[in-house]
């Protein structure tokens, strides 16, 4: 069964771009939702993140709050690589683990990895193709926005941390054109899962 990693800025539309692959019958691993479940269960992790960053991103009862630990950690390029050191592993051994169980089923063509930092973190060198989500701005910024739960300048300070897009679509071995509706991008992600499997 093949990987591939979909990744693209933040507001491109790559979680989009997997659900879509979803419903033609891939596993899709959403590497953020499973690092903040990681983070929340595992206390090895919590203590190096006290001992890097300290109390600052505690609340009242001890634990890590992850708005907090966001603020921290994207506010420079340093604090970013430090975040990512301490949980990246974690969550490349949870990609290996689920990979072997979603393996052994018979009815899944495909593995993708749903990942924001997909070379920043050098998983893309254990992935059979990555697929880029690129789009423009304004529209990623509009789309971040109406999330509703970042200021413009935090997701500034995101998009400023990941690599350039224009870096990612050469690196690419697929790129979807997020300029349309819905439906373009899902005529854009079948073609490509057609083409991969």
């Amino acid at each position: 069964m093949l990987k591939v990693g979909i990744t693209g800025g933040i507001g491109s539309g790559k979680s989009t771009a997997s659900k879509r692959m979803s419903e033609l019958g891939a596993y899709v691993f959403d590497a953020d939702k499973e690092a903040k479940q990681i983070l929340a269960e595992n206390e090895k992790i919590q203590e190096d993140l006290r001992n890097k960053f300290g109390t600052d991103l505690m609340d009242a009862d001890n634990s890590i709050n992850p708005k907090k630990l966001a603020k921290i950690a994207f506010s420079n390029e340093e604090n970013q690589s430090i975040l990512n050191a301490i949980v990246h592993p974690y969550v490349f051994d949870a990609i290996d683990e689920r990979y072997n169980q979603v393996n052994e089923r018979d009815d899944v063509p495909l593995f993708v990895v749903d990942a924001a930092l997909v070379y920043e973190s050098g998983i893309d060198q254990h992935l059979d193709y990555v697929v880029v989500v690129s789009a423009q701005y304004g529209a990623r910024m509009n789309r971040a926005l109406q999330r509703g739960t970042l200021m413009r300048e935090d997701i500034q300070k995101r998009m400023d941390l990941q690599l350039p897009e224009e870096l990612k679509v050469q690196m690419a071995d697929f790129v979807i054109e997020n300029i349309g509706d819905r439906d373009h991008l899902a005529r854009q992600v079948d073609e490509i899962y057609q083409e991969i499997i």
